[in-house]
């Protein structure tokens, strides 16, 4: 790889002059600019990032750290991210923690010195470390989903309480009045949140909440169908579940038909996120849609207003989701 050295001697400059026409920080002549320019293309030079920040102070690089990539709903949020930051000249390092609050940390760690100008965190759970480390290293951030106790940030998040009420609502609308509930980790926001709106539903109609009906899992396909596999199992199983995501009622569907129950005709099912996968199972699951990309690009646009004006107020953004309704859901007979 070509040295800024090399391209000075080929271009018949200092080190110096090929810096300022990098960096743009004192006026050079075209005649010079150009003759660099032609250098660096021969050459195929290419800048250090690194060093130029410590020059300018900024590497027009956003940190992005995410729970877990399997999960296709970060696939459209990361899109939404990555297209907003794009058309800002930024670029997205994007660190995958697999819900492990060391990795999240160590990550953490790498991206800090990476030098990036921003931080989009979606939390892999409570973790003091964490919570520590962004308050001893102040960067721009936004926090997505799931808040970090005791640090002061833009937060950006759909209406999880709203999604599970309206859920509940439709299947109750529906004649159902066993209706379950699968609910994610009870530690993350977006799951408590889900399941108090599924409980102000029951109550809104009159129904009975059962302590048996709500299952707790995370958020996968295997957990969903353990969960489903034992509320099926149950002597007065529900008629409707309700499921906290996507994956965890496509497991739930698996779990239908190896158990002999036949969905919508003997079992509705409801998930949430609306994930592309939806449209494609069997049957096509009625879902609660998330804005995911609108979502990303409003995180993207939050961060980057939080680095060109750090001493703004702090904002709080809440979307709103969409029932989606396909062929996992039926009127009670």
């Amino acid at each position: 790889m070509a040295t800024m050295k090399q391209v000075a001697e080929r271009a018949g400059v200092s080190t110096t002059t090929v810096s300022h026409v990098l960096n743009n920080t004192r006026a050079v002549s075209e005649d010079v600019k150009e003759r660099v320019r032609t250098a660096m293309a021969e050459m195929r030079y290419i800048p250090s990032a690194v060093a130029r920040s410590l020059k300018n102070d900024k590497t027009h690089t956003i940190g992005m750290m995410i729970p877990n990539n399997t999960n296709p709903y970060f696939a459209e949020l990361i899109q939404g991210i990555e297209d907003a930051s794009f058309k800002q000249g930024y670029n997205v390092i994007l660190c995958n923690a697999y819900d492990d609050t060391r990795k999240q940390s160590a990550y953490l760690q790498v991206l800090m010195e990476k030098r990036i100008d921003g931080l989009i965190l979606v939390a892999s759970g409570a973790d003091d470390e964490l919570s520590s480390r962004l308050q001893h290293q102040p960067i721009p951030t936004v926090l997505v989903d799931r808040e970090v106790e005791g640090v002061q940030a833009d937060f950006v998040e759909a209406d999880h309480e709203e999604g599970g009420y309206l859920a509940t609502k439709y299947l109750i609308g529906l004649g159902h009045k066993d209706i379950a509930c699968v609910s994610g980790p009870i530690d993350l926001l977006p799951s408590r949140a889900r399941v108090e709106g599924y409980l102000r539903a029951l109550k809104e109609a009159g129904l009975r909440f059962r302590l048996d009906y709500l299952v707790r899992s995370d958020f996968t396909s295997e957990g969903g169908f353990q969960a489903f596999k034992q509320l099926l199992a149950m002597p007065k199983p529900p008629s409707a579940i309700f499921a906290s995501n996507d994956l965890m009622a496509i497991g739930g569907l698996c779990a239908a038909n190896a158990a002999g129950v036949r969905v919508p005709e003997q079992l509705s099912v409801i998930g949430y996120d609306d994930i592309a996968l939806a449209s494609f199972t069997t049957p096509p699951l009625t879902t609660m849609a998330q804005p995911k990309y609108e979502m990303g690009a409003l995180t993207a646009r939050v961060l980057l207003d939080r680095v060109a004006g750090p001493t703004l107020p702090l904002r709080r953004e809440m979307l709103h989701t969409e029932l989606v309704v396909r062929q996992s859901t039926a009127r009670l007979a």
